[in-house]
């Protein structure tokens, strides 16, 4: 059989271009907020945190390349379609902003922020290996439709949505790019159908904004500066230093560690939708285990099935994208040319392609979800909305030097922003979106107690704050309502137990009076 399979084919181009964007653009997110809002020293962020990046995903891409080939093995199927590999997107603003800015505010220790995240990265690593024996469990108790709900909400909101506004920031280049888009991979007649459409994008894009002046030749001196080779090294000592003074920062951990496994779950959950029965274990072990080398090589950041494999399958991607994608990474880490390539080719020549691989994604779950069960999909898709919008409000209030604390709750709702409401409903949207999901789905298919047993561990997580709050904490007086509110609905539940079985007991006296 592997005589036979293709290692790359022509679709592969395109899924490659468009992981190979993503990937970019959470590195260079990432530079950016460490050098010029943490103020990382270059040293570090150059010389260890992108080196260990790019080596996690890397390493997590070949453990994908090879599980590729096991199912191809294992299934005698030649189009399967590897998984996409990338860093855990939440947790590059989560460690940055919750683990190592405050850190190095407070102490004005670079070495010892560093070491700090280091075992933050550690910590959710374990909590993705652990999770590996579970996770096939887990898939087998939560409905399909809930899962791939959530990842549509993820998709549509925290992949697609961005790019669609940066898209109508400059349409002069991203609209031509959508409409090929729309052309060569969601219709069926195709434009320059001998042009892989992956190099088509590009090289519109690419070509357009350049014409109008877009791109500078000043960035691409700029960018120059930082090409140099910097290979990881193993930092064992400052993981070990920071052990015993991180115990205060892995509270943030849990929430986020909870929701990247949530992720990794919904993910291999879409492949199986597409046909590619990845094994869940092995995935998670994969992650956890490139986590953990990536942090004691520097990354603080864990790595994570990235969202889209219903996207690139559609585009006819292999097992070969995947690889290519993580050694490019891999090289373009080492010798710090991100920022080169992307002087080069505008970002907006890319982005339309993420907001593709989003619309494949929310459309799979309406593909795969029974008509009774639609209403799901929207019931979890509130969270996402709610995160989404609730990060606008915080950055524009910021942006304004003030906080909507600041502002007041009483204040933004006259203007018809219920921010205590985002927060609320936005924080900790991967979990409450799947608890929603569940409590809907269950509510809907009249299963009660399936239904009382979700809204019970919605309880307990809003007990410790680990979803509809802030920050992680034990009967936070704000979380205690929803704690509340979750036992009611489980008393609900029960109740209409009780009366589903009164009624059966009742019809079966009927039917043997009768009798």
């Amino acid at each position: 059989m592997d005589q036979t399979l293709k290692l790359w084919k022509k679709g592969d181009w395109a899924a490659y271009f468009g992981l190979l964007a993503n990937n970019l653009t959470n590195l260079l997110t990432m530079i950016s907020l460490l050098l010029f809002v943490v103020g990382f020293p270059e040293e570090i962020v150059y010389g260890r945190i992108v080196p260990g990046f790019g080596l996690g995903i890397f390493l997590a891409s070949c453990c994908y390349f090879v599980f590729g080939r096991m199912l191809v093995k294992e299934t005698g199927r030649l189009d399967v379609t590897a998984l996409p590999s990338g860093p855990s997107a939440p947790s590059i603003f989560t460690v940055t902003f919750l683990v190592i800015l405050p850190v190095f505010k407070t102490t004005n220790n670079a070495e010892f922020a560093f070491s700090i995240a280091l075992v933050w990265c550690l910590f959710e690593a374990m909590i993705l290996i652990v999770g590996a024996f579970l996770g096939d469990t887990i898939r087998k108790i939560v409905p399909r439709t809930v899962l791939l709900s959530c990842l549509s909400g993820l998709g549509l909101l925290l992949l697609a949505m961005n790019p669609m506004l940066q898209a109508f920031e400059t349409p002069v280049v991203a609209f031509v790019v959508l409409v090929i888009i729309f052309l060569n991979w969601f219709g069926k007649s195709p434009i320059f159908a001998k042009i892989p459409t992956g190099f088509l994008l590009l090289a519109a894009g690419t070509i357009l904004a350049w014409g109008f002046g877009l791109q500078s030749p000043e960035a691409i001196s700029a960018a120059l500066h930082t090409l140099g080779f910097n290979p990881p090294e193993v930092h064992v000592t400052s993981l070990i230093s920071g052990i015993p003074h991180a115990l205060p920062y892995l509270a943030s951990a849990v929430p986020l560690g909870l929701a990247n496994y949530i992720f990794d779950l919904e993910n291999i959950e879409s492949a199986h939708a597409a046909g590619d029965a990845y094994k869940t274990r092995r995935v998670m072990l994969a992650n956890g285990i490139s986590s953990c080398i990536g942090a004691f090589c520097g990354n603080p950041y864990p790595v994570t099935v990235y969202i889209g494999h219903a996207g690139w399958k559609s585009m006819g991607a292999g097992l070969g994208y995947s690889i290519a994608t993580g050694t490019s990474m891999l090289i373009i880490s080492f010798f710090g040319i991100g920022a080169l390539l992307l002087s080069i080719i505008p970002v907006v020549a890319i982005v339309p392609i993420l907001v593709y691989v989003g619309i494949v994604t929310a459309n799979q779950v309406v593909r795969e979800t029974p008509k009774l069960e639609v209403p799901v999909i929207f019931v979890c898709l509130f969270p996402w909305i709610a995160n989404w919008a609730l990060s606008l409000a915080n950055n524009v209030l910021t942006a304004a030097g003030t906080t909507g604390q600041a502002v007041g709750a009483k204040v933004l709702a006259a203007k018809g922003v219920y921010y205590n409401g985002l927060v609320h409903l936005g924080n900790g949207a991967p979990i409450s979106s799947l608890m929603w999901g569940c409590i809907a789905i269950f509510a809907i298919k009249n299963q009660p107690i399936r239904a009382a047993i979700a809204s019970t561990i919605a309880a307990i997580l809003s007990l410790f704050g680990i979803i509809h709050a802030g920050t992680v904490g034990f009967a936070q007086p704000a979380s205690m309502q929803f704690v509340y509110a979750y036992l009611m609905v489980t008393a609900l539940f029960m109740v209409k137990y009780a009366m589903d079985r009164s009624k059966v007991q009742n019809n079966s006296v009927t039917e043997d009076s009768a009798a």
